[in-house]
């Protein structure tokens, strides 16, 4: 079977969307499901065979992302269908979601797409001073037509399913999270990667991993660091990605006095170094309320790092067990408590990092990758089985 996915973001870029296709592309291989994607280029993204670069421009004000060239990227999808394809798999809602429709419908393919990101609460933190009940309709409108002009949508959390439901989309929606994909634990873990950032070996440490975005709502966890350093005076959060929020973050840093107890490590590749950060850490902690899955926490506990992380949208779904991780409500003093609690008994740390590795195995990608592979063939029997009785229904 061959699959095209059609992307307006990928690595270089990084966030969860390019994640889950470089991880469902590995996994999806050992199903006999051979991935082809096209997405932009930005300029030093690299050659892999497996990729359709097209042109595409900076966008004003986030120099991290690209918006592919509209004319460039429908005719990548064309040529790639015409090679040989059996579905087209959507990822992004912009340039590529109008492509990858366009050709399906052309060639009578069957089209899905993935619902990453939930916009409704995304844009509140980037058109602030735009009513709350104008932006969930334009984020509504926008969702429900986009969805609903498919022949199923791929939802991460039953959260999101959730949400889309009381937008009205009927379009079919299953329930199929992206699994989690770690490299090999390297040699040097814990000591070393401590020792190379100036962090002394018996430090509290907890850990952020992530974009460095205003929806992460990073702000919170620093507002419970000054609560946690209360109690344990030493503790250092290490905050380990990039992003537009980052410039405010240092500067709420300096306003709370916390330049002692807070590091900024930037972009962690996957490949050399996130494995040991994970590692070198006590605690991993994450407040987003805006997630639709929460891949992080799933590659902290796989690490056996314990988790404290508000149960919100997406994350409900790997927390509501309580298995590797401690939720704490919604506020700052609860959330430093768990914190504490968390960095001073040893024994906990120890029973979460276990529940937390058996936990993880549960969502590991080749597990879910079948499942996936499992619903793009019943798609396309389907499918097939639908044009047959369309045909057959044809006056003679």
């Amino acid at each position: 079977m061959r699959v095209v996915m059609v992307s307006d973001v990928y690595f270089p870029r990084v966030n969860g969307v390019s994640t889950a296709i470089q991880t469902y592309r590995n996994s999806l291989h050992e199903e006999g499901v051979d991935v082809s994607l096209v997405a932009p280029d930005y300029g030093h993204s690299g050659s892999e065979s497996w990729i359709r670069r097209v042109p595409a421009r900076i966008v004003p004000g986030d120099p991290e992302d690209r918006l592919a060239r509209w004319g460039a990227m429908h005719d990548a999808v064309e040529e790639l269908v015409e090679e040989g394809c059996d579905l087209i798999h959507i990822q992004t809602p912009f340039v590529a979601h109008y492509a990858g429709l366009r050709s399906a419908r052309r060639y009578g393919l069957p089209v899905i797409a993935t619902y990453h990101t939930l916009f409704e609460e995304y844009l509140r933190h980037y058109a602030p001073l735009v009513p709350s009940s104008l932006l969930r309709g334009l984020a509504l409108h926008f969702s429900r037509r986009q969805c609903n002009a498919l022949d199923a949508v791929i939802v991460p959390s039953r959260a999101i399913r959730d949400r889309l439901v009381t937008y009205g989309v009927n379009a079919p929606m299953h329930v199929l999270p992206t699994g989690v994909s770690m490299p090999d634990s390297p040699a040097a873990g814990r000591e070393d990667f401590r020792m190379r950032h100036g962090i002394d070996p018996a430090r509290p440490v907890a850990l952020f991993v992530g974009r460095a975005a205003h929806e992460k709502n990073i702000e919170f966890l620093l507002d419970v660091i000054v609560r946690v350093r209360e109690t344990i005076p030493d503790v250092l959060l290490m905050i380990a990605g990039e992003g537009p929020a980052l410039t405010s973050l240092k500067a709420s840093v300096g306003r709370l006095a916390l330049s002692g107890n807070v590091h900024f490590l930037g972009y962690m590749d996957r490949k050399t170094e996130l494995v040991s950060c994970y590692k070198a850490a006590d605690v991993f902690v994450f407040s987003s309320r805006t997630e639709t899955q929460g891949l992080v926490l799933l590659e902290a506990m796989a690490c056996g790092l314990p988790v404290v992380a508000l149960a919100e949208m997406g994350t409900v779904d790997i927390l509501e067990s309580g298995r590797g991780a401690v939720v704490p409500d919604d506020n700052p003093e609860a959330f430093a408590m768990a914190v504490c609690r968390v960095l001073l008994d040893r024994e906990l740390r120890v029973s979460l990092s276990i529940e937390g590795k058996i936990f993880s195995a549960e969502w590991s990608d080749s597990a879910l990758a079948g499942r996936m592979a499992g619903f793009y063939r019943e798609l396309v029997s389907g499918h097939v089985q639908k044009k047959a009785a369309d045909v057959n229904l044809l006056p003679l």
